[in-house]
């Protein structure tokens, strides 16, 4: 039996017994690490815990659920990469809003570290203890993160968890102040019931986005999301190699008009999966495959996007005799 604050954590029996046996025993470690990989649940369990932790009642409160959902806790403080845009830090949730342009991947950066040390400098307003989440701390700049580790050393009363893809991902002196709790990505019938629950049960009818998510739904709606929001006509037209160098020039300059360089990057992906499961007896599939990755490679080096794709496409033009 999940206990009632987790139970809408599917698929992570293991994360969901270590913590509710920490809360049950009041035996709290300073930090912890939520490992493994992203859409899986590790952001949830941040929430579920804080609300535990920063609950003065028992049972659930509509009320106090919401303020931690919102940011609105005095004593939460919750951390996520910036880009530095115009000489101010932007998080990630507010670029798209705020049009910053996303040429270099954020990051969580020392200045936010600070910010973290001086929340834990005062005591706790209304909870018994602080506590501070920090999603995506494989993003930490390397003066961010030899900060965060004088912070780990004197915490205070407060619990501090990160968010990382695995202990591999930071400095072993970081992890090694964290209890490392473990997210694993869902098997298909986990998969299924988080995905009908929230609201996307269609997602499971496209293979290729399944594929694509590798157990993780988050990534899943997120592809599916990126999916519908490209052209049908222009992903029709990548399902297969195009037939003339022309076809290849014009479907080039069409995605590179139409869509920014993390898109472009999915796109890649996708490509690389639709290939694979369509076309596995392709002669040509393995230098398929390779223009991909090499054009992933290009555009993280921030090569022309257009000459990128243009390039990869038309060496997969046939060649005729």
């Amino acid at each position: 039996m999940v206990p009632e604050g987790f139970s809408d954590l599917i698929g992570q029996p293991t994360a969901v017994t270590l913590l509710c046996r920490a809360l049950d025993q009041g035996r709290l470690a300073p930090a912890y690490l939520f490992a493994g990989p992203e859409g899986v649940g590790r952001r949830r369990a941040a929430l579920r815990l804080a609300e535990s932790l920063l609950s003065r009642q028992p049972g659930p409160d509509p009320v106090h659920q919401r303020r931690i959902g919102q940011g609105n806790h005095p004593d939460l403080l919750w951390v996520e990469p910036t880009y530095l845009h115009q000489g101010r830090l932007v998080p990630v949730s507010a670029g798209a809003d705020q049009g910053v342009s996303r040429k270099t991947p954020p990051q969580v950066r020392l200045e936010q570290v600070r910010q973290i040390a001086q929340f834990l400098s005062r005591p706790a307003l209304e909870a018994d203890r602080s506590m501070v989440v920090m999603e995506a701390a494989e993003t930490m700049t390397e003066a961010a993160a030899n900060g965060l580790l004088k912070t780990l050393e004197e915490p205070g009363r407060a619990t501090l968890v990160l968010l990382a893809p695995g202990p591999q991902a930071l400095l072993a002196t970081l992890v090694s102040r964290c209890q490392v709790i473990p997210f694993q990505r869902l098997n298909a019938e986990d998969m299924a019931r988080v995905l009908s629950q929230a609201g996307q049960p269609d997602i499971l009818h496209h293979p290729q986005v399944m594929a694509l998510a590798q157990g993780s739904p988050g990534q899943a709606i997120a592809a599916y999301t990126q999916l519908q929001a490209m052209s049908a006509e222009l992903i029709a037209g990548l399902h297969q190699p195009p037939a003339s160098l022309r076809q290849a020039l014009e479907l080039g300059r069409q995605i590179a008009k139409a869509l920014d360089p993390e898109a472009q990057l999915w796109l890649l992906d996708y490509l690389l999966h639709w290939y694979w499961h369509t076309y596995p007896q392709q002669p040509q599939l393995t230098s398929w495959l390779a223009g991909f990755e090499a054009a992933k490679g290009y555009l993280r080096r921030f090569v022309t996007p257009r000459l990128v794709w243009e390039v990869t496409l038309m060496a997969m033009v046939p060649c005729h005799p």
